[in-house]
């Protein structure tokens, strides 16, 4: 799904860079083999609840929620990602296992995130299904939970 890609390269941009116009992320979304129109871009920021803010140098640049941000610090992602144990991909879905006692909490906070990729969780004890939306496959699935923890797979590979 181009739209899914397009999503979230612009929230890979926004978060890793200082943007300040359309015409910069259109430059860059174009950089990555993306390209789009000026109002489908203004429709996606609003879709994803970018907006500016001041850069503190006199300008604006974009910025993502707070759900969305790379920062561990204001979201309490490093508390979750010890947490997760592995991702096992099942026709379709998801599925993540966790320390015992921490599905649920993680679901939740996942399902807080708002995430356009993600219908919702099932969580038991140790053990959450994630249901993506229509359209979406596992691999769109596994860079939105990459977005929304960023590290994830990387835990992973250590636990494994």
């Amino acid at each position: 799904m181009q739209k899914t890609k397009r999503l979230l390269a612009i929230e890979k941009i926004i978060a890793g860079e200082n943007i300040s116009s359309h015409e910069i992320l259109l430059k860059k979304l174009k950089g990555k083999g993306i390209s789009c129109t000026q109002a489908t871009l203004s429709r996606n920021l609003r879709q994803i609840g970018a907006g500016r803010i001041p850069d503190g140098k006199g300008g604006y640049k974009y910025s993502l929620p707070e759900s969305t941000r790379n920062s561990p610090s204001t979201t309490g992602k490093l508390q979750v990602l010890p947490v997760i144990l592995n991702l096992i991909d099942a026709k379709g879905l998801l599925v993540i296992r966790t320390l015992p006692g921490n599905a649920s909490s993680t679901a939740v906070y996942i399902d807080n995130t708002l995430r356009y990729e993600i219908a919702g969780t099932i969580a038991g004890d140790d053990t959450i299904l994630v249901i993506p939306r229509e359209g979406i496959n596992n691999q769109q699935l596994h860079s939105c939970l990459e977005i929304i923890l960023p590290g994830l797979h990387e835990q992973i590979r250590k636990n494994g």
